[in-house]
């Protein structure tokens, strides 16, 4: 996932309605929650850097890796315009790297899901619990299989904002639960006439025993589930299952 091209240009735009405020609130409810410590944070594929700004904003420590160029060059501009003191990096996520020990790693909107197999989403784990602080935290949400199947599955989506039109199609595969999401950017230029940017991707489908077992491999232990970022229990109708974890100090806490 090292890619994007220029759809980083577009991405706040077509991503208004996520509130940002609201999930760094929720990482801090949860850290309150499970005693862990607030200090340094890693916001792992942090895409343009509005959650790092709203983490920075709140007191943390932050540093933000994402694995594409052009996602990091709009965080660099947010952090020019704020000031803030953010640290980016540009890092794959199974290729995590680290100077020192991270207290409390998020990984939000699904980045989880976009790993190609059990194997780069198992590295991505194994390097999280590798810089986390004893007992750090680890916050990560994924797309549920309700979500592909009922929400996302063959439906097709248009978003119209003046001078960008974007169309997203999307195709569900039943034998394996992911979806193959494909995008058409119509961008207005200058002269009137539209240029057409494409990206597509897929997301996968991790089960809740799998995301346990490979978090346990990894040496974490989930501490809870929720229903998006907020503090109801996960339920048939959830869509995003956040997983709130923590590095283990001794392997015989796991049970």
């Amino acid at each position: 996932m090292s890619g994007y091209g220029r759809f980083a240009e577009f991405y706040d735009r077509l991503t208004q309605n996520v509130r940002y405020d609201l999930i760094a609130d929720a990482a801090v409810r949860y850290l309150e929650r499970f005693a862990g410590r607030r200090n340094i944070v890693l916001d792992l594929a942090c895409g343009t850097g509005s959650l790092c700004e709203q983490l920075a904003r709140r007191g943390f420590d932050v540093i933000g890796a994402d694995a594409s160029d052009g996602m990091l060059s709009a965080a660099l501009d947010k952090k020019f315009d704020s000031g803030l003191p953010i640290q980016y990096l540009r890092q794959e996520m199974t290729e995590l790297d680290m100077f020192g020990t991270i207290d409390l790693t998020l990984c939000t909107l699904d980045s989880i899901n976009h790993l190609p197999d059990k194997a780069a989403v198992q590295k991505t784990f194994e390097r999280v619990s590798l810089f986390a602080y004893p007992d750090g935290m680890f916050i990560f949400d994924v797309n549920t299989l309700h979500k592909h199947r009922d929400t996302l599955a063959q439906n097709a989506f248009t978003y119209d904002l003046e001078d960008i039109f974007c169309a997203w199609q999307n195709q569900y595969d039943p034998a394996d639960g992911s979806v193959d999401i494909f995008l058409d950017i119509f961008e207005q230029l200058p002269d009137g006439s539209y240029g057409r940017i494409s990206e597509s991707f897929t997301e996968r489908i991790w089960s809740d025993s799998e995301i346990t077992e490979m978090l346990r491999a990894a040496g974490m232990t989930v501490l809870a589930r929720y229903d998006d970022y907020t503090d109801k229990p996960v339920t048939d109708a959830t869509e995003r299952i956040v997983y709130v974890a923590k590095k283990l100090t001794d392997r015989s806490e796991d049970s």
